[in-house]
């Protein structure tokens, strides 16, 4: 009996070290721990015989037992540690990075056009002495209406456009009731200009508009003033410049007339300096304002407003 047990004890842990040797994965060793040494195990049920065994030979078969679990339990640990060298040298070499190939460029993000254009503009109106103000988006009735020169049962005050005036320059965003197409918006930025002095004429207004179109748009650029109507200046003007595509002989942007609106503009109403807390029998003024979508459609040849809102990636990296 004791003479079968230890050739069984011995059997197994050859049988267990020819198979750890041949193991080429943790997995596969782990069924091989569990197969020799598991509750189940080739080993455990080998050691249950040692009970049947004559007493005397109890305490060899029992040291026999346990050096052949170390012994198992030692192969085990060094097929372990050397499968799992193999597996990170693998590893590495697939994920081996190459130092010489060239980097991944990051997305950098940059000031959207629209952005772009108003600091051009601000630029060019700060060169010549203007200063730069911010207004509120939502302005009240007074400042908006009132003191503007519309009387409250105005009927100018449904138009959809209107000027917001202040002493200095004044970037920002105007809102109207326009449904969004091609050329109109809800919402869209707008420049307004006032300048306000003794003997201040509306040569001095064509001077200024004058040599920011040339700034803006190239020193050949001509400009047009046409007759309009405003409530806030008197007179009033639509403010046009020699076609940007075109230069001036007619093409399908401008319709064929040369010409391109770009602004609107005027002398400054007496009634809207007396609610400034100016005299216009002192002081004369002029006002001008300007869609900024508009201005950077006609100098990128863009045409179609929307595009400076839809967020595409494809048309924002163009500038």
């Amino acid at each position: 009996m004791a003479g079968a047990i230890e050739r069984e004890i011995r059997a197994i842990e050859k049988e267990a070290g020819d198979a750890i040797s041949r193991a080429e994965s943790l997995e596969s060793l782990e069924e091989l721990r569990v197969k020799y040494l598991g509750r189940k195990g080739a080993l455990t049920q080998a050691l249950r015989g040692i009970g049947a065994a004559p007493e005397r030979e109890r305490p060899v078969l029992g040291r026999l037992a346990n050096e052949a679990r170390d012994a198992i339990e030692r192969l085990l640990a060094d097929r372990r540690q050397f499968l799992a060298e193999v597996e990170t040298s693998r590893r590495l070499r697939e994920e081996a990075i190459d130092v010489t190939l060239p980097g991944v460029p990051r997305a950098v993000g940059t000031k959207h056009v629209v952005q772009q254009v108003l600091e051009e503009i601000e630029g060019i109106f700060s060169g010549m002495g203007f200063e730069i103000e911010e207004g509120p988006e939502i302005e009240t009735d007074y400042y908006n209406f009132v003191a503007l020169n519309f009387p409250k049962d105005h009927p100018a005050r449904d138009m959809q456009a209107t000027f917001l005036v202040s002493p200095d320059i004044v970037p920002g965003r105007v809102y109207r009731r326009d449904p969004a197409d091609a050329s109109h918006s809800p919402v869209f930025t707008q420049v307004e200009g006032l300048a306000v002095d003794r003997d201040v004429s509306l040569g001095d207004l064509k001077g200024t508009l004058e040599e920011f179109a040339r700034r803006f748009y190239g020193p050949e650029t001509r400009t047009r003033f046409r007759p309009s109507y405003f409530p806030f200046t008197e007179p009033s003007a639509e403010v046009d410049v020699s076609c940007t595509v075109c230069g001036g002989t007619g093409c399908a942007v401008c319709g064929g007339t040369g010409w391109l609106e770009i602004l609107g503009a005027g002398m400054v109403h007496p009634q809207v300096l007396r609610n400034g807390g100016y005299d216009p029998d002192i002081v004369t003024g002029f006002a001008f304002g300007m869609g900024v979508e508009r201005i950077a459609m006609l100098k990128f040849g863009i045409d179609d407003i929307r595009l400076f809102f839809n967020g595409d990636l494809r048309f924002l990296q163009q500038f």
